[in-house]
Order: C-alpha cells, then sequence, then structure tokens
C-alpha cells in the first residue's frame, strides 16, 4: 500500500524530486564518510598518528556521533516537524565541517567528526521519517530502494571527488570544505522545495514519558526489533570495508593509485541491486528478496573465504567475489528497513530515530572492531563478513518465527 506522493501541505513536488532530494539527504552521511578516504593517510602523517589502524577513528567516531544523535532527532522531529528541524542540522553540518578544515590536532579533528556526525544523524532522520510519511510496505520499500540506487552514487563518486580535490589543492582540509559546499546546497534547496510532511495535527509530545512509551512501542514491536538487530549486525559488513579499504587495496593489492576506482566498484555493485530491487520488490516481497540476500551474502563471503586462504590475495578474484557479496548486501538494505517501520507511521521519527541508532551503533561498532583486526591480511575481515551473515539469518529466522521468504503482510499507513 501507498499513499499519494503530494505531501499532506498540499505543496507540489514530483516523485523525481522527491526521491533525488532524499537521497542527497542520505548521500550527505556517505559524503561526509566516503569523501576524505583517499586523504586518510595523509590526515594520520599530517597530525601525528603513530599506529595506522588509529585513522580508521576519523570514520569509527564520526559513526558514533551519526548513531546517537539520532535518538535525540527523532522525537524532535516528531513534535516540531521535519523542514525546520532539517535546517538546523543542515546548518550544524556546514558549521561542523568547517570546524574539520581548521583542526591542528588529532583529538580536535575526531571532536569535529563526532558533531558533524551529530548533524548528519539528523538528515539521516528525516530522510527516512518522509519517506514513511508518505508511503508504507513495497511501497515505501520501492522508494527506498530509488532512494538508495541514487544515494550510491555518492559513494562512486566521493572518493574519486576526494582525490581530485587532493591532487589541485594539495591539502587534507579540502576534502572537508567539499562537505560544508554539500551541506549548503542542501540547505538552500530544502528550504524552497521541501514540503512540510508532518503536519501539526499529527505531531506528538516531547515529553520524556511519550518519547519512552514511543521507544517501548518499538522494542515490542516484533517485525521492528528484529530487522533493527539484523541491520545492525549486517551494516557491519560495510563500515568494516569502508574502514579498512584503503589499507587492502594499498598494502595488500599495492594499488593506491587505483584505489578510488576499486572502491567505485563495489558501490557500482550495490547502486544496481537496489536500482532492482525497485523493479522487483512491489512483485515479490520484501521478505523474499531480503532473506535469499541474506543467504548469498554469506554464501559468496564463505566462498572468498576459503579461495583466499588456499590461493591467496588476488585482486581479481576478490574484486569478482565481493561485488557479489555487496550485490546482496544491495537487496537488504531498503528491505529490511521498510519492514522494521511498516507498524510505526504514527511515531514515523522516533521509530526511525531508534532504528538508526541501534542500527548504526551495532553497525560501527561491529564494522570497526572488524576492521581492527585487519593484520595485513585479508581473512580477519573475510571471517567478520561470514560471522555477520550467519549471525544475521539467526536474527531473522527467530524473528520470522521460523519461516523464511514468507510473503508478510504490508501494514496500513497510520
Amino acid at each position: 500500500m501507498t499513499t499519494t506522493s503530494a505531501p499532506p501541505t498540499g505543496k507540489k513536488i514530483s516523485t523525481p524530486e522527491f526521491v533525488a532530494m532524499t537521497a542527497y539527504l542520505m548521500a550527505l552521511n556517505a559524503l561526509a564518510i566516503d569523501v576524505m578516504l583517499p586523504a586518510m593517510s595523509e590526515i594520520g602523517h599530517a597530525l601525528g598518528v603513530t599506529n595506522e589502524n588509529d585513522s580508521q577513528l576519523i570514520v569509527v567516531i564520526y559513526m558514533l556521533g551519526f548513531g546517537t544523535s539520532q535518538l535525540l532527532w527523532g522525537p524532535i522531529t516528531d513534535r516540531f516537524g521535519r523542514k525546520g528541524v532539517l535546517s538546523l542540522v543542515l546548518i550544524g553540518y556546514v558549521l561542523a565541517s568547517l570546524g574539520c578544515t581548521l583542526a591542528h590536532n588529532f583529538e580536535t579533528l575526531l571532536i569535529w567528526r563526532f558533531v558533524l556526525g551529530v548533524a548528519a544523524g539528523g538528515t539521516r532522520v528525516i530522510a527516512v521519517s518522509v519517506v514513511r510519511d508518505l508511503y508504507v510496505g513495497r511501497g515505501m520499500a520501492r522508494i527506498m530502494s530509488l532512494v538508495m540506487t541514487v544515494f550510491m552514487v555518492v559513494p562512486i563518486l566521493a572518493p574519486l571527488i576526494g582525490q581530485t580535490v587532493l591532487n589541485v589543492f594539495h591539502i587534507w582540509q579540502s576534502t572537508f570544505g567539499i562537505l560544508a559546499i554539500g551541506g549548503a546546497i542542501m540547505l538552500v534547496w530544502s528550504h524552497f522545495r521541501m514540503p512540510e510532511t508532518r503536519p501539526p495535527e499529527k505531531r506528538t509530545s516531547i515529553a520524556p514519558k511519550a518519547i519512552f512509551e514511543a521507544y517501548a512501542t518499538v522494542f515490542k514491536t516484533r517485525l521492528a526489533l528484529g530487522y533493527m538487530l539484523a541491520s545492525g549486525v549486517i551494516f557491519g559488513a560495510l563500515f568494516a570495508f569502508i574502514s579498512s579499504s584503503e589499507q587492502i587495496f594499498n598494502d595488500i593489492f599495492q594499488t593506491p593509485e587505483t584505489f578510488v576506482f576499486w572502491f567505485a566498484g563495489i558501490a557500482a555493485a550495490m547502486s544496481v541491486a537496489n536500482f532492482t530491487n525497485s523493479r522487483i520488490v512491489e512483485k515479490f516481497g520484501q521478505r523474499v528478496i531480503s532473506h535469499a540476500a541474506m543467504i548469498g551474502f554469506t554464501f559468496f563471503s564463505v566462498v572468498l573465504l576459503i579461495v583466499t586462504h588456499v590461493f591467496g590475495p588476488n585482486l581479481y578474484v576478490f574484486m569478482f567475489f565481493f561485488a557479489l557479496v555487496f550485490m546482496n548486501f544491495g537487496f537488504m538494505g531498503p528491505n529490511f528497513n521498510s519492514m522494521a517501520m511498516e507498524p510505526l507511521g504514527r511515531i514515523a521519527g522516533t521509530a526511525s530515530a531508534l532504528l538508526g541508532f541501534a542500527s548504526t551503533t551495532m553497525a560501527a561498532s561491529i564494522g570497526g572492531f572488524i576492521a581492527r583486526q585487519y593484520d595485513g591480511t585479508l581473512i580477519p575481515v573475510l571471517m567478520g563478513y561470514v560471522g555477520l551473515g550467519v549471525v544475521s539469518l539467526i536474527i531473522v529466522f527467530v524473528t520470522e518465527k521460523g519461516k523464511l521468504f514468507g510473503n508478510g503482510q504490508d501494514e496500513a499507513a497510520e
């Protein structure tokens, strides 16, 4: 079931522009992670980082701010609406990006990265909330897949943009300047074009008791809780790859000059999966697609682990199987999200916040732990992937009461 794509306020915005705007909001988070990946080694050297693995904290600290802040933004946007809060978080995003450019030591940079994550957490909550305000069930999965298809262009282009900016300006601070520009563009665009999808009559109280009850509703909703946990586990794979990707391609495969292109290839595989999901999800349903993808993710992770262990690392073999792993990953994200949000339309902002907090914080912690096991070989990372696939399968199996691939029931919009 879907609602009309026309916002409740009556302000007209086409579906393509709505998808593009929502994708841009989501992409600000990916941009903040990926645009500075080519500069991570330079940042660590410039700011006196002695342990190379410590440079991963630039990603991990950001993700902790991104995850935890969503608990705050969810109730706020349910109470005060989407548009005004969005302007606030975008201003914060721009200022924090500029703060990163002024950091003169690693600790100060990490503080600004945390603040940037806090601001970006608001963009994620609002992006998911406005989609849930207007769509539900398979319709939401379709729109989120389209959003993710556009969104995945950013991981494809961001490292290349970051490398180009570095080549032109020759200072790592320039990569954070790109973030400030990106946030400013979104601030202007959303001010003039973003509809208010949370009308006053649907806004909820921000009183502590009401917030607690809203969060308790999420925990008491079996689908929401189960797919929230599954998302947190499986998204750990993405953050493990992001955190260790530069080391993998530079140290193991000796391809620092072409790192951005290999990274873009993995992102492109996910984008293809997201677009394909948008075309087939309304026919086959979220469960059939995402459950099959979990099995595929685990299977190809096991194959790649065995092949690497027996024959050693090979760039082309790695890219082939890793692309298959992440194509399956691309079929899980939007479907897990829509199934978790189906029964929670009345508290979409708060629900999106808790789901985002739990999945992001879990993913950042799990992914950061796996990435820090990197020892100059692929084995620890690939073993982590196999473990994440198995655990997510178990969680979904329990959530669905032992019945995978069911059609389920799309909840009516609240």
